[in-house]
């Protein structure tokens, strides 16, 4: 798969929120997940290794108590990179309803995604 159809599918996926399927069938054994610098303490931080980055998914997904709202732009891809915008509506156990917003950053090689950075502002 190039770039541009790894991207799709993503894409394709992360809108139904299949996050994990996304994971198994597009990222590569050593990919590494990359938060915000600076995160506080107990935030799910950066994971290396499929397995780990599973781990993440499963992490946050235990601290979610309703998802009311998931969207992901269209791929913007440049040779093995591409981005995406995602936003999520969520209310999070004991914490409350949440609007969170950031930019994806994904690097491909041989048809695998090989690391994902997250962007967005912390408070």
């Amino acid at each position: 798969m190039n770039t541009e159809a790894v991207a799709k599918r993503l894409v394709e996926l992360c809108r139904k929120g299949e996050y994990e399927q996304a994971q198994r069938e597009l990222f590569a054994q050593d990919a590494v997940s990359i938060e915000m610098p600076g995160l506080p303490a107990g935030a799910l931080g950066d994971a290396k290794g499929l397995a780990a980055i599973y781990e993440k998914g499963r992490q946050f997904a235990a601290m979610v108590e309703a998802v009311h709202a998931n969207t992901v732009s269209d791929p913007v891809v440049a040779g093995n990179w591409f981005s995406v915008a995602m936003a999520m509506d969520v209310t999070f156990k004991g914490r409350g309803r949440t609007q969170m917003a950031e930019i994806a950053v994904y690097h491909v090689r041989d048809g695998k995604v090989t690391s994902e950075q997250f962007f967005y502002d912390m408070g």
